[in-house]
């Protein structure tokens, strides 16, 4: 069997991956799990929250990427995201320029979500054509005080801060301009590329925290929105009845997905959070992001039934959800 790109299949994680874990520990309170953002470990009346994630392609920002990708998992659970390991993996030919851009770019992103790299290694590996850099960060936080992506609850509402597919946009604004300079004028690419801007979410994540009655938060990124609701309802063993209408998506956004044939619902979009909240305090957190300047949409409610997962059109028909097989952005990817 030929893996897709992107994240392997639920079940050969399940099959193989979680199979092959090495021995148990107590401290281990969450373990690898499909639709968990990362690990808990309990130490002493300390939980410690480790999150890992690979970023490749160009050097332009990949520092950058590595740095708040993996802060926005750590910040998901409610955790400010403090120490950071990195592992950078250079294509031969690479030079001293290239460290120091990378290098550079971390340094940046740590100062201004207040992390410190505590350690890391890199070096110039054969066979690989562009620099591959892996992050893994943690936080400290109280023992217990945190929220994990399996925590929605029936009756809770679902809110999504800014919009779908932000990466993705920034990504195919970037790597393909030239392609979408045929359809697409220059000052929506140029907006496009600027969503980088958008990617971390520990802000917002931190600010609905501590605002009271979130049950669990997830960033979706690989499988656009789509799959992130999807995995937050099989990490929590619950349903969900979404709005595609109440779904943002912004004009650059649109302008691109349709160039591309794809939908901007299964297009990876860090940048974006996903919120399973009390429907009691839905209301006041979106008023607390609002009033720091953060977008934020009720767009569904989470279900009883776990196998009730149901998208309403735009049209106001109803269809299940299904799992992407594979972020769009690998289809839009493959198009010449």
């Amino acid at each position: 069997m030929k893996l897709p790109h992107g994240k392997i299949p639920v079940e050969i994680l399940r099959d193989i991956v979680f199979r092959n874990l090495g021995v148990k520990r107590k401290e281990v309170i969450l373990g690898p799990s499909v639709g968990f953002d990362g690990a808990v470990l309990d130490i002493g009346d300390k939980s410690l929250i480790v999150s890992i994630d690979p970023i490749t392609g160009a050097v332009e920002r990949i520092g950058w990427l590595a740095v708040n990708i993996n802060a926005n998992d750590v910040a998901t659970f409610g955790v400010k995201p403090e120490f950071l390991f990195s592992c950078i993996l250079l294509p031969e030919g690479a030079d001293r320029e290239t460290v120091e851009t990378i290098c550079a770019q971390m340094d940046k992103a740590a100062r201004e979500l207040e992390i410190a790299i505590a350690g890391g290694h890199c070096e110039v590996t054969p066979g690989i054509k562009n620099p591959i850099v892996v992050g893994c960060i943690m936080g400290l936080t109280e023992k217990g005080n945190y929220v994990t992506a399996g925590g929605a609850k029936p009756g809770d509402k679902l809110i999504l801060t800014k919009s779908a597919g932000i990466e993705g946009t920034a990504i195919l604004a970037s790597d393909r301009e030239s392609q979408l300079r045929k359809a697409v004028d220059s000052s929506t690419l140029k907006r496009a590329k600027e969503f980088f801007k958008k990617i971390s979410v520990v802000k917002e994540a931190i600010l609905a925290f501590k605002t009271g009655g979130v049950h669990a938060m997830h960033d979706p990124t690989e499988g656009g929105v789509l799959g992130g609701i999807y995995e937050m309802t099989d990490a929590s063993n619950v349903g969900v009845k979404v709005f595609e209408e109440k779904i943002p998506v912004e004009q650059e956004t649109v302008e691109i997905c349709e160039f591309f044939q794809i939908d901007p619902l299964q297009l990876i979009s860090s940048g974006a959070l996903l919120v399973s909240v009390d429907s009691n305090l839905a209301d006041k957190i979106v008023e607390t992001l609002k009033t720091h300047g953060i977008e934020a949409s009720v767009i569904g409610e989470f279900l009883e039934s776990s196998s009730k997962r149901v998208l309403i059109g735009k049209s106001g028909t109803a269809k299940n959800m299904v799992r992407p097989l594979s972020d769009h952005l690998w289809f839009a990817l493959s198009r010449k």
